[in-house]
Parts: C-alpha cells; structure tokens; sequence
C-alpha cells in the first residue's frame, strides 16, 4: 500500500510535513453533490483533509452528468452522495467519507460538528439556512453561486448572507467550465484556511466575462 508521505509528495514540498498533518485532522461537509459539489469533492478530496461529509438527497440524472465531474453515465439513477463517496475512497485510502443521504433541514438536526462548511447549492432559501447553522455553530463556511458565464464566491466569517435577496431563483444555462472554474475558486480558499494559510473573509468575489470577452473579478466587501 502506498505511504502517505508518497501520495501527498508535491503538496509536502510546497508546505511541509506539520501543514500535510494539520489537514488530516480536519472536517469538512460539502452540501450538494451536483456540479460545484463534485468539483469541491474531487478537488479536496485528495488533499489529505481527513473527513469529508457530503450531503444531498438527489440521485444522478442523466442531464447532470455533462457538467458533474464525479459521475459516469452507469451512476444514473443512483444517489449522489454515495456515488461521490465511493470515488473518494477509490481514489485517496486516507480519506474517511460519509454520505447523508438526505435534504439540509434533516441533516442540520444531526448536531454535528466542523471546521469549515461548504455550500455548492443551487438554492438560495438553502444557503440562508446554511449560514444561520454555520453562526449558530460558530463554524465558518464558504457560499459559492454560479450561472451561465458567470459566479461568485464568499468565504462568510461575520457578514450576514442576509444581505443577499434569499427569495429562490431558478438558475439559466450553465457549462461544465464555469461550473469548475468557481468550485475550483472555492476549494482554493478551503485549503488555504485549513491549511493554516491566510484568507480573506467576508468579501464577495464576482467573476463574469464582459462584452469583449475579458474575464473580470470584482471585489465587495460584506461588512
């Protein structure tokens, strides 16, 4: 069986043996499996963070599969959270994962606890509840949306998601780039603060692509 200090080789090299082992003990829960939450999975599921949690009641459909990185067309049909766990532990032998087969307001009522949330929702009402966990458990969590061409990220320390307009909102068009590009946004920020490196809270990053096709990235503070 391959050694730990093998598998995570070039993460060691850019920050050392104590920060690889820092992330071991870390807990994580990324709510939703659809194309952000296979996104975050896949990206931070072989980091050496040492439990993952995936929350989402759904099962795959076909017309996920195109931009939902963690699911092959023989996972129609199934639930996607355990499908997602399945190719984490097939992938890193050091990752403990855990599906909860079931909507948010079930499994806020678990009682349990970690270092940092992951929202990768496609629903507003769901993240406004998120954030109202996240403050009643004192635990930090990072709100990512993303739509046609473009997305936005917020790693929520103190500011309230309150100031966004919670009414729910039926997403337009996306493809699996976008979609990639912001969950990949949001897991940097992840491992950044998990590993102990520096992060800026409660501001808002809005990337989307102007007329002349520039990709642009604006910054609001949120308190």
């Amino acid at each position: 069986m391959i050694e730990e200090s093998e598998y995570f080789d070039r993460q060691i090299q850019l920050w050392g043996e104590q920060t690889q082992l820092k992330l071991k003990k870390k807990k994580i829960a990324i709510i939703g499996a659809g194309g952000l939450g296979c996104t975050l999975a896949v990206a931070l599921g072989t980091s050496g963070i040492g439990e993952i949690d995936i929350v989402d009641f759904d099962i795959v459909s076909s017309h996920n599969i195109h931009r939902q990185i963690a699911f092959t067309l023989k996972d129609e049909g199934l639930s996607k959270a355990k499908v997602v766990c399945s190719l984490l532990e097939s992938k890193n032998p050091f990752v403990k994962t855990t599906a909860f087969d079931m909507r948010f307001e079930e499994f806020r009522e678990l009682g349990n606890s970690y270092d940092l949330i992951l929202d990768a929702t496609d629903n507003l009402p769901i993240r406004a509840e998120i954030d109202k966990y996240a403050k009643a458990t004192d635990t930090p969590w990072i709100y990512t949306s993303v739509e046609e061409y473009n997305g936005q990220v917020c790693f929520f320390e103190k500011a309230n998601f309150q100031a966004f307009n919670i009414s729910n909102h039926k997403p337009g068009g996306i493809t699996a780039p976008i979609v990639m590009h912001l969950g990949s946004l949001q897991a940097n920020l992840a491992l950044r603060y998990l590993a102990g490196l520096s992060v800026t809270k409660d501001k808002l990053y809005y990337l989307y692509f102007d007329e002349q096709g520039e990709l642009i990235t604006q910054k609001f503070k949120m308190i």
